[in-house]
């Protein structure tokens, strides 16, 4: 438990559904190649969207003014700090997802507006308003994918209703298993069936093919706002793509570098252990970027297991003076990993020497 007001493990919103455990929250600033830049941590607390004023003013502490261009999730700016930067000194531009409530009120107009073909299965609406220009975005691909998960959730949610409605427990376990099931199919495939329970405890649902055929329109779109120029809205969804290496870099964090969990308790060793993680990162990220032009396809998290398969050992053998004769081998590797270390452009070290020793005794 936190033990005073610097403690920055605090009680929050858990992204991992954890609300029962104290947590900090780390804000990571990274370049459109997915380099990093800058990290802060914030008491486990803090709001996403109150984190971006600190950020931009730490950026611009340590590099200077500059025409910059800030890729944001919707969750994280407010339209005072939006407005701030459209009235910045320098020349800030900024995209930002925006939420389904902005859709739905814009939706009408957009509606109006002829779709432009961008690259193949992805076309863009834009909507310029107020000095800032809306962009309705349509991915084929992501229509796919969309669809493909709903899909599957509905019909798992679906199966559980008829599960629930044949077997017909008493009403309150009916209620529980009803929201445990509406939990596991998620807030979208929930809302496509109207559930209702009777008094009695009878169980009746049907599919609101109104709500279906909504959320059809909209699946594989989303809408995206900015003051960038709206004469190139290719380069503004590869901008906005360009979110994928925070959600990449902040899963690398997480798994293959152990971020979490942090067993530290005191604020300064907290501290340490997401440095050395921030530090681990750059030189993931670096070899990412060496991979990129010397074997392209393989991430360094293939690498590591690869090169995990090479190894160390001590081979002892007594002699007739009661002494050691100490044999340190490393593995040969195999073709992959050979294969792996030519494109790398590294060698791996000559077997050492071995050495005679005296054996130490050990106490008991």
């Amino acid at each position: 438990m936190p033990g005073s007001e610097e403690d920055p493990r605090r009680f929050g919103y858990s992204r991992d559904k954890r609300g029962d455990c104290v947590q900090v929250v780390v804000a990571l600033v990274v370049t459109p190649e997915g380099l990093p830049l800058a990290y802060e941590m914030f008491p486990g607390n803090t709001a996403d969207k109150t984190t971006l004023r600190g950020m931009l003013e730490t950026i611009q502490r340590r590099f200077g003014k500059a025409e910059r261009i800030w890729i944001m999730d919707r969750g994280i700016p407010t339209e005072e700090i939006l407005a701030e930067l459209r009235a910045a000194d320098a020349k800030v531009r900024y995209l930002v997802g925006t939420p389904k409530g902005r859709l739905t009120k814009l939706e009408s107009t957009l509606a109006q507006l002829p779709w432009r073909e961008v690259r193949p299965q992805l076309r863009v609406k834009l909507l310029p308003q107020q000095g800032e220009v809306y962009v309705l975005a349509h991915s084929g691909a992501r229509e796919g994918k969309e669809r493909g998960m709903r899909k599957r959730r509905l019909k798992a949610y679906w199966k559980r209703l008829a599960t629930l409605k044949e077997q017909a427990p008493p009403r309150d376990t009916l209620l529980k298993k009803l929201g445990a099931a509406q939990d596991r199919a998620g807030r979208v495939a929930s809302g496509l069936v109207r559930v209702e329970i009777s008094a009695e405890g009878l169980l009746s649902y049907q599919l609101d093919r109104e709500a279906l055929r909504a959320l059809r329109q909209r699946e594989g779109r989303y809408l995206l706002r900015t003051n960038l120029p709206e004469d190139d809205p290719e380069q503004i969804w590869r901008y906005y793509m360009q979110l994928v290496f925070v959600e990449e870099a902040f899963r690398t964090l997480k798994n293959d570098l152990g971020l979490r969990p942090i067993y530290h308790q005191k604020p300064e060793r907290i501290e340490a252990h997401l440095f050395l993680a921030f530090l681990a990162y750059c030189l993931s990220i670096t070899l990412r970027q060496k991979l990129h032009d010397l074997a392209p396809g393989l991430m360094p998290r293939s690498v590591f297991e690869k090169l995990a398969t090479l190894q160390m050992l001590d081979v002892i053998v007594p002699t007739t003076d009661d002494r050691e004769l100490l044999l340190v081998r490393r593995t040969e590797p195999n073709r992959d990993v050979a294969l792996l270390l030519d494109r790398l452009g590294l060698s791996l070290p000559a077997q050492p020497p071995p050495k005679i020793r005296t054996p130490v005794p050990h106490s008991l």
